[in-house]
């Protein structure tokens, strides 16, 4: 039987480039959100972020990467404008939930 303590193992994870961050935790929810908002309003709203916060983070990355990450395209009379991941922000955010849920495997084997 094992000690009941009152510690319990966490770690965090990035993805960098060149020694950058790029994406941790913060990016990826805010990436997700944009991915199944297709706005980027509407996701900095749902995370409760400002809209400037995050085009200023996705603006950061893509300077970074000197490649974009993200496509936005302008609206109608109708409706709005939108915004989607492009292939290269979908396997950055895919890259790092891999990793993630490796590591939580590896976390959750441990405490067993």
């Amino acid at each position: 039987m094992r000690n009941q303590t009152k510690h319990k193992l966490s770690f965090k994870i990035w993805l960098e480039h060149h020694g950058k961050p790029l994406i941790g935790k913060g990016g990826a929810q805010i990436l997700e959100q944009i991915e199944k908002e297709h706005s980027i309003s509407r996701a900095a709203k749902r995370l409760g972020m400002s809209y400037r916060y995050v085009w200023s983070y996705i603006k950061r990355v893509e300077k970074t990467l000197k490649k974009p990450i993200l496509e936005t395209y302008r609206g109608g009379r109708k409706g709005g404008g939108g915004a989607e991941l492009t292939s290269f922000g979908k396997m950055l955010l895919e890259e790092y939930r891999r990793v993630e849920n490796l590591l939580n495997k590896v976390l959750a084997e441990g405490r067993q």
